[in-house]
């Protein structure tokens, strides 16, 4: 075989993205519109960890829970699901929303949009260059006459405890691909993965143990949000134990042993860990660029990387809100900026939405909590806002006095937050816990994010009677 058999192939394209789940997808997505060519790059499958470990099954897991606990406070309809889930309907319905682990449909849509897919391991290897390894072990040069997108995500992170490697923990990806019910199962930390996981799992019938090291769930919404939701998981026959912390966890056979910093000894029959995520950046070559492996990656607000002109960072990887909506929004805004440097066109021209700026990511994130209760949130907490120097009031008001909750669901128990800047008169952030609030965010949102008056929010007239009626109680408690 001669030495010129071995060369890489070289392949241009306007825009490399490294990265097929929804961001990259996006990003690329938004490329083409604009006239790019596109190539994406995917070492796992098509769509990424919400469509197959995150955001769908999840959801497809929690949506039979939270219908029957709605059910069960509805007079008519409580004595008709007074049984046990259907785990085994509930798991194949979790299947049917992953299409089974299989990309088939994802990979249709970028051939469908003109996108360029190549399977395998991507790295950098250069300014505005990707070597990608395929799964056969034969590289292919890919070069970007624009951008670089870097849109790899992040990987849950295991602590690094005695024993813990061979107790075999499930992370989020085991948690939300799970085949059975385990009968007991430990959930270590009460953020978002840990408290929506104790509550599916829960449900379908395992004796969930949730153990947070600090003194409440949910620690990065208002505090009312995890006591209400610690409260229903306890209610739901969860034992969920506050300042807590994990110092070992050992597997002998199929028991998994938690210990604890007191001493205690927990059994299971798994252990999850849901105690953060790292960015997924460690082998991406980022050295050969200048930049550290492993590491977040600091963006403009084009999702630009800080020193690199040619080089962005989309969604989890630069840390400025982990979460899926915003990924999709970063992508869309990246793909705008890329194509209007592209075509050497002024930003402030390129797109009559402004999106040319993730503007969205600095004070009017949105968030749900699919447990039940839901927890819903966007803009900044309380102790955020006041944090960051703003002069502002809290407004809380009882879900359970509104005449539609009441409707809703007996015995309706749920909270409302406002956080009015008393100097602007406008929201800075609104949290609702109860049923069915997920609902009530986006006006929320739309609120946060338009600035708009509190004067003129006298005139967004809720309908009567609903939930959302809550906007009009907020309101008339802000001015007394």
């Amino acid at each position: 075989m001669t030495e010129a058999s071995h060369a890489t192939r070289t392949i241009p394209y306007d825009v490399v993205v490294i990265g097929a789940g929804p961001v990259g997808e996006n990003l690329a997505d938004r490329a083409r519109a604009a006239g790019l060519s596109a190539a994406i790059v995917e070492s796992e499958l098509v769509g990424g960890e919400c469509s197959y470990w995150a955001c769908m099954p999840s959801k497809a897991l929690l949506r039979p829970v939270v219908a029957r606990a709605d059910a069960r406070r509805v007079p008519g309809l409580r004595h008709l699901v007074d049984g046990d889930l259907d785990a085994a309907a509930v798991l194949a319905h979790r299947d049917d929303y992953t299409s089974h682990w299989k990309d088939d449909g994802q990979v249709g849509w970028l051939e469908s949009v003109g996108v360029e897919l190549h399977r395998g391991h991507g790295r950098l290897s250069g300014t505005k260059e990707v070597t990608v390894t395929g799964p056969d072990g034969e590289t292919v040069r890919l070069s970007a006459r624009h951008a670089v997108a870097v849109c790899t995500g992040s990987r849950a992170v295991v602590p690094d405890l005695p024993g813990v490697a061979d107790a075999k923990p499930w992370t989020s990806r085991e948690a939300t691909s799970a085949d059975r019910v385990p009968g007991r199962l430990i959930v270590v930390g009460g953020g978002v993965v840990g408290v929506e996981m104790a509550t599916a799992w829960q449900a379908l019938g395992s004796r969930v143990t949730l153990l947070v090291r600090g003194g409440g769930l949910l620690p990065k919404m208002e505090p009312f949000a995890g006591e209400l939701v610690a409260d229903a998981l306890r209610e739901a026959g969860a034992d969920v134990r506050t300042n807590a912390s994990v110092t070992e966890a050992r597997r002998n056979g199929d028991t998994v042993t938690a210990v604890l910093d007191d001493g205690t000894a927990i059994e299971a029959d798994e252990i999850l860990f849901a105690t953060g995520r790292a960015p997924r950046t460690d082998d991406l070559g980022l050295d050969t660029v200048g930049l550290e492996p492993g590491s977040w990656l600091s963006v403009d607000d084009s999702c630009r990387v800080t020193g690199k002109d040619w080089l962005y960072a989309v969604g989890d990887v630069n840390r400025r809100a982990l979460l899926t909506h915003q990924g999709k929004y970063q992508a869309r805004v990246a793909g705008a900026a890329i194509a209007a440097r592209a075509q050497r066109v002024p930003l402030l021209e390129t797109d009559r939405w402004g999106a040319h700026s993730a503007t969205a990511d600095h004070a009017a994130v949105p968030q749900v909590v699919f447990t039940d209760p839901e927890a819903a949130s966007a803009g900044l907490t309380l102790a955020a806002a006041e944090s960051a120097g703003h002069r502002v009031r809290a407004v809380d008001y009882d879900l359970a006095n509104v005449a539609g909750s009441g409707l809703y669901a007996d015995g309706y128990r749920g909270r409302a937050r406002m956080i009015v800047d008393l100097d602007r008169e406008v929201l800075l952030g609104v949290t609702f816990v109860g049923p069915g609030v997920s609902e009530l965010l986006h006006s929320a949102t739309i609120a946060i994010a338009g600035e708009v008056p509190i004067d003129r929010l006298w005139h967004a007239v809720p309908a009567y009677p609903t939930i959302s009626e809550v906007w009009l109680r907020l309101l008339e408690t802000y001015r007394g």
